[in-house]
């Protein structure tokens, strides 16, 4: 029995000691193994943004069919640090009456401005309200302005719009020109065109080749 004991024990140490040197050799492997890293991303999130970023209509053609109501509507979610009218308290932000085409950082009833936004100089053009309202800190790195940003184009075209009827009166952008029937023709006539290699030659051209000359007749 006492044989039979030690045998069974002996043979549970030795299961013992072989797992816990399987763990401790893929320990070290997998350890080692931790910092590699992939050569590729799978999915290239910031390069997809980028490329989307330039799609839809300009700010200047949103600009020029903003809807003035709307914009009021979502300026209504600024009130709580701004005012608009004439002659209007500066709050946790500066008084906006007559704000578009104004200097930046200037005036506003003496606003205790950030050294971030006094750095930035220039006017308030409808480019740059478009680039503050879509990140404050990313126009002026630095800004007191809390604010995240509007992330639609159009809300913030509405907004700037607004903005300007509210003692401004700056004359708005035209809109982009919409492309004329010619230059369509001509894109679809570039379109219909036999692709080249890289070297020059069509496809066309390229077929033929590979058939040799044509039989002398």
């Amino acid at each position: 029995m006492t044989d039979r004991f030690n045998t069974i024990a002996g043979w549970f140490l030795f299961s013992a000691m072989v797992a816990l040197g399987l763990s401790v050799v893929s320990g070290m492997y997998f350890k080692a193994d931790k910092h590699h890293e992939v050569e590729k991303p799978g999915y290239p999130i910031a390069a997809a943004a980028a490329e989307g970023a330039g799609s839809g209509p300009s700010f200047a053609s949103l600009l020029a069919t903003a809807d003035v109501a709307k914009g009021q509507a979502i300026f209504a979610k600024c009130m709580a640090c701004h005012t608009d009218n004439q002659g209007g308290a500066n709050g946790i932000g500066p008084n906006l009456y007559g704000v578009v085409g104004d200097s930046i950082a200037e005036g506003r009833g003496g606003f205790a401005f950030s050294d971030a936004l006094k750095s930035k100089g220039g006017k308030w053009t409808f480019d740059n309200l478009d680039a503050w309202l879509t990140s404050p800190r990313g126009f002026a790195n630095g800004t007191k302005m809390t604010f995240a940003g509007l992330s639609s184009a159009e809300d913030r075209a509405n907004v700037v719009a607004y903005l300007n009827t509210q003692g401004s009166n700056v004359p708005l952008p035209k809109a982009d020109a919409a492309p004329a029937a010619g230059d369509a023709k001509a894109g679809d006539a570039a379109a219909a065109a036999p692709v080249k290699d890289a070297a020059g030659g069509s496809a066309d051209t390229q077929a033929a080749t590979a058939q040799g000359p044509a039989a002398p007749k």
